[in-house]
């Protein structure tokens, strides 16, 4: 294939997959900015080899990449010594983690809910161990079938069925626990 077609096909199949390629590092990585280099770094790595691409979802494809540049990154971290940064994008309340978008809200009041809402599942989902957090991701937030999350993660179905229950129910589990704190300051 000339340069010219790949450029075109990669255009085509792969780019439109940027935005979910940049919300699995930022979630994997907890850092906006390592979340930018490490999608740019994937999205040329994805490039680099887009002729071994056999064709289908370009999406869980990429993803992969994705997935395994951000734990090389982490290694190289942590081989390297550097301390987890805080992340004030991660934290945002703007940061809408469902990937829902929701109507506009009647009164200043409801507004303030779910944000407190989202908020909450923000830092609920950051919380979460790697493995669960990942899957949950992958799943809630970029929509893949199990199928395609095994293929991206490298692990069983049976695997990603448990480790998205466990995900989740650690995630209620942190939801309702901050619900009865705030009922009990309140």
């Amino acid at each position: 294939m000339d340069l010219e077609g790949k450029q075109a096909r990669f255009a085509r199949d792969v780019l439109p997959h940027l935005d979910a390629a940049y919300n699995l590092a930022r979630w994997l990585l907890r850092n906006a900015t390592d979340a930018e280099d490490v999608a740019q770094e994937a999205c040329l790595r994805a490039f680099r080899y887009f002729d071994e691409f056999r064709g289908g979802d370009a999406k869980p494809w990429l993803l992969a990449i994705v997935r395994n540049t951000s734990f090389t990154y982490l290694a190289r971290r942590k081989r390297d010594g550097a301390a987890e940064p805080y992340d004030e994008a991660v934290q945002a309340v703007e940061a809408d983690p469902t990937g829902l978008h929701v109507a506009a809200p009647a009164t200043p009041e409801e507004e303030l809910l779910r944000a407190a809402e989202r908020a909450a599942v923000h830092r609920g989902l950051a919380a979460l161990p790697l493995d669960y957090r990942e899957v949950v991701v992958l799943r809630e937030l970029e929509g893949l079938s199990y199928r395609e999350i095994a293929a991206v993660v490298d692990i069983p179905i049976g695997t990603v069925m448990s480790r998205l229950a466990r995900g989740r129910a650690l995630l209620l589990q942190a939801l309702l626990a901050e619900r009865v704190r705030e009922a009990q300051v309140g």
